[in-house]
């Protein structure tokens, strides 16, 4: 059925309006580099609280300690922004050719994303690892004066364990599946015959 060229037009449209989505890809890549400067800030100033008080009390180490955790918590949560800038990026807008160019093939496939389930299974395991390092911060300064505050903490320890172990196995099933799907592909190619 041949297309109107007012139809044409307006289609055209309709596919440059996906450029709107560079608006939060640049929101997101700005709000990781703040991430990463908010998490060294806090890193640096407890490396200098520990520098400048080496024989402290262990409330002092335990303090440096949480607040050095809580910059690695934003240096995951920058990471997750970068994955959800480069995700919206490639899903919509366009692949990133400068990632095919490289030689090194995991470094290529760090930041990959094909489909919007592969975003979402990148960001969740990246929120669930910030939220796994808040609760780590937070039982630094856990202090236990009853059994059921010592229960509440073993529980916590077991839930943060669960989590880690249900991340590394979806990783694993991640992989193989997708090894499992290019094993199929290669193999199912059809055999081109020479005359």
């Amino acid at each position: 059925m041949p297309t109107t060229l007012l139809e044409r037009r307006f289609e055209r449209m309709i596919w440059r309006f996906r450029l709107i989505s560079i608006v939060p890809v640049l929101l997101s890549l700005l709000g990781s580099i703040g991430c990463f400067a908010i998490g060294a800030i806090e890193v640096l100033s407890a490396f200098w609280r520990l520098l400048s008080h080496p024989i402290g009390s262990s409330s002092l180490q335990a303090k440096s300690i949480a607040q050095m955790v809580g910059g690695v918590d934003y240096f995951v949560i920058g990471i997750a922004l970068l994955i959800f800038g480069y995700g919206i990026y490639e899903l919509v807008i366009s692949d990133l050719d400068p990632r095919h160019e490289g030689d090194d093939e995991q470094h290529a496939n760090l930041l990959s994303v094909s489909s919007l389930e592969s975003l979402k299974h990148n960001l969740t395991n990246v929120i669930v690892v910030a939220l796994i390092v808040s609760a780590f911060k937070k039982m630094i300064d856990f202090e236990v004066n009853n059994s059921l505050e010592l229960l509440a903490l073993c529980g916590c320890v077991a839930m943060l364990a669960l989590s880690a172990w249900l991340i590394v196995r979806s990783h694993s099933e991640t992989e193989s599946n997708q090894s499992r799907s290019s094993h199929k592909r290669r193999w199912s190619r059809p055999v081109m015959r020479r005359r």
